[in-house]
């Protein structure tokens, strides 16, 4: 058959009426027979394990440091002066000074300035060394 003797013009598809699907869709019945229905579910797999232990390792390390130390010298100054009161502890400079204080009964009581401390405080630095031991802990991990 011709397109012409289809009722078609050439160049153009065969399109289906309206009617003829209708007419099909009354003259064909669907059954269902089976459908199949897809559940999607997780669950933990083990795949492996791992050990995770701890290592100290020591080192020795050499440490230097300037370490401080104070020492005091004591001069002893005899002063033999009579005072009215008690001299107040004093610095100068570097130097406290602490008076040291004698009572003499005479026929009448007189304070006497016996003698004077000096105490003076000396700073030196110092080199220091020493082996010291030092621990590192590290992780190591085993698969199993």
């Amino acid at each position: 058959m011709t397109p012409d003797e289809k009722g078609q013009t050439p160049g153009k598809t065969p399109e289906k009426s309206q009617d003829a699907d209708r007419i099909q869709d009354k003259n064909q019945v669907a059954v269902p027979l089976h459908t199949e229905e897809v559940s999607v579910a997780k669950r933990r797999v083990v795949t492996g394990q791992v050990r995770v232990g701890i290592v100290t390792k020591e080192t020795e390390q050499l440490v230097e440091e300037l370490l401080d130390h104070e020492h005091v010298e004591i001069e002893r100054t005899a002063i033999g002066k009579q005072v009215d009161k008690a001299p107040p502890v004093r610095e100068e400079g570097d130097t406290l000074i602490i008076p040291i204080l004698e009572e003499v009964v005479v026929v009448e009581r007189r304070l006497v300035l016996k003698e004077e401390l000096r105490v003076r405080r000396k700073r030196e630095k110092q080199p220091y060394q020493e082996r010291v031991v030092v621990r590192k802990q590290e992780a190591v991990i085993t698969r199993l």
